[in-house]
């Protein structure tokens, strides 16, 4: 993509009739976002609702300006994430939106109703082809597939296996469905600590491919069962399981920029982004608690541009010269999913900052 592309930002300052939600609507009004849909579109946008327990997610109050900027411009907007890999409050569809729910997120708080991507169990899915250097062909959530738009919400974290998450994780992983988010996880394969683990058995919850056994006292993983979701990694409070990569461990990162391309190879023109840089927890939302934030609140970003987006987030949060993210993970480089998502032709890491 030739030149600079734009990114927008707010910061967290408030003032009389200047709340955030204001600053909100000048940001979606100054990123163009509204250009990127038509009357009557449908518009998926892309968020993450929470897993019972966490409380970093976007409040669903700042979603309801974003949908209200929508409909004001004659789009039929819809909130939208696809269920999980791993056995938590949002691996169908039924418990995903009590969840929802249970986090204030309804047709009521929202101004727009609650559409679960990948259906009641995951099963509803297009297979998209793609010029990947991973993959040729992907598995994405029927919704964002048949949506005419999208405009994709994206809370900033840390993550065990891609340094940080934001929009490219968010629209790559977050749309890929179930059969999809294994395959982008299939070249991470969990490994336990014989000393450190206690048998406590935690890590059995979270295991979708019932890969672990607890056997005299200490865990183990059965690697031709294991999906490589890695969310055991996290979830063990010992630290005593590590990843273990099977492969180029750049290879899960490029996969999901991959994802991501599936999801917007055909809305080039029709897609918009916006970063939320608060509460940021060094774990996804896909956990059931968040941790204290690892960097102090910066702000909102908007942009058409998905890369740049994330990497004017990434700048922002290690602004100064230290990188905070690779603090969270020393083992894990965040930098593949970004120069692959360049590489692909979905934006440029070359930006221009405004503040707003």
């Amino acid at each position: 993509m030739p030149g600079k592309s734009k990114v927008f930002m707010v910061d967290m300052r408030a003032a009389a009739h200047r709340g955030i939600p204001r600053k909100l609507s000048m940001l979606f009004e100054a990123a163009g976002l509204g250009g990127t849909f038509k009357p009557r579109d449908l518009v998926a946008v892309k968020t993450h609702f929470g897993e019972r327990g966490s409380s970093a997610f976007i409040p669903s109050f700042y979603l309801r300006r974003i949908v209200t900027e929508i409909r004001e411009r004659k789009g039929r907007p819809f909130l939208t994430d696809a269920g999980t890999l791993y056995v938590g409050s949002r691996s169908d569809a039924y418990e995903h939106l009590l969840t929802a729910e249970m986090h204030g997120f309804t047709q009521a708080t929202l101004g727009a109703p609650i559409i679960i991507a990948d259906g009641l169990v995951g099963h509803d899915f297009v297979e998209v082809e793609i010029p990947g250097k991973r993959l040729k062909k992907a598995k994405i959530a029927a919704a964002a597939v048949h949506a005419d738009s999208l405009i994709a919400v994206s809370h900033f974290t840390g993550h065990e296996i891609s340094g940080f998450g934001a929009a490219v994780k968010n629209v790559g992983m977050g749309l890929g469905s179930r059969g999809g988010k294994q395959q982008m996880h299939s070249d991470v394969k969990p490994a336990v600590d014989e000393e450190k683990c206690t048998g406590c058995s935690g890590c059995l919850r979270w295991c979708p491919a019932g890969a672990i056994r607890v056997e005299e006292g200490k865990a183990g993983i059965d690697q031709s069962a294991c999906w490589g979701c890695g969310e055991c990694t996290v979830m063990c409070v010992e630290g005593a399981i590590g990843i273990r990569w099977a492969g180029d461990p750049a290879a899960a990162q490029e996969k999901i920029a991959e994802y991501a391309l599936a999801v917007l190879q055909d809305k080039r023109e029709r897609c918009g982004f916006i970063n939320f840089l608060t509460s940021m927890s060094p774990a996804c939302d896909c956990w059931d608690f968040s941790d204290a934030p690892f960097a102090p609140d910066i702000g909102i970003l908007a942009s058409t541009d998905i890369v740049a987006i994330d990497q004017a987030s990434v700048d922002l949060v290690n602004r100064g010269g230290h990188d905070r993210i690779r603090d969270l993970y020393p083992g894990v480089s965040w930098e593949p999913q970004l120069a692959h998502a360049e590489a692909l032709g979905l934006g440029s890491r070359d930006y221009d900052l405004v503040v707003i």
